[in-house]
């Protein structure tokens, strides 16, 4: 069956072979919530689709309009077998609850790296979607942009002791970077944005070059998000 839980994911799993993000706009804060609870009725009366479906979370946009879901899938394959036998039924019902819910669609991604201080347990109070697009697709740039903001938080003289842990994703096709931040909480980012330096970290030589990346044509915007809803198999 199919088990509600508070518990937020675990972005390490091993097992997880593909991860998907995906946002939907729904337009208000009341829509937002009327949705989360028609996600959340419509799997629990179902039993789990499959077990290569690992967890399925839900977020709430602090812009008030949007949700941002991510789901721990083991293969692409899983999933696609999961969209012709028992996606559409989901759909259907969610659209019947809340009409009009637009998907802005699906992206289809690898973890690379992931940081975090030792021994941290702390829960995340907010979580933090930073999605950047480069021309063309180009896995080595992925992975060497990546590199390059390891290496800027290791040489980061004034960290903020807010942030929780990062999680970076490459998207399949090559072109986009998907950060996954856990911080303590959104007045903890905010304060992190507004510390010296263009966004988040000082002003040294490795954020500049970060920043300023050759052949990245758009930052995508940074969106913060609230843990709404947990759905794993029981």
């Amino acid at each position: 069956m199919t088990r509600r839980t508070d518990v937020h994911p675990d972005l390490t799993h091993p097992e997880v072979g593909a991860p998907f993000f995906s946002t939907w706009r729904v337009g208000t804060p009341l829509r937002q919530k009327q949705t989360v609870e028609a996600i959340a009725a419509t799997w629990e009366r179902r039993p789990w689709p499959t077990g290569d479906l690992l967890g399925y979370h839900v977020y709430t946009g602090h812009d008030g309009s949007t949700l941002l879901h991510y789901s721990q899938w083991r293969s692409e394959q899983a999933y696609e077998s999961f969209v012709k036998t028992h996606r559409q039924e989901r759909v259907d019902e969610i659209d019947t609850a809340v009409p009009g819910i637009e998907r802005l669609g699906l992206g289809r991604y690898r973890r690379y790296r992931s940081g975090s201080r030792e021994g941290d347990t702390r829960v995340p109070g907010c979580i933090v979607i930073v999605d950047l697009q480069f021309e063309g697709p180009d896995p080595d740039r992925q992975r060497a942009w990546v590199d390059a903001v390891f290496e800027a938080l290791e040489g980061e003289p004034n960290p903020h002791p807010g942030g929780i842990a990062a999680h970076f994703h490459l998207s399949t096709d090559g072109t986009r970077v998907l950060n996954y931040a856990e911080w303590e909480s959104a007045e903890a980012h905010a304060e992190a944005l507004a510390a010296p330096g263009d966004g988040i970290g000082s002003s040294t030589d490795r954020w500049r070059r970060v920043q300023t990346w050759p052949g990245m044509t758009s930052a995508g915007g940074v969106n913060r998000y609230d843990h709404a809803l947990g759905l794993v198999p029981d």
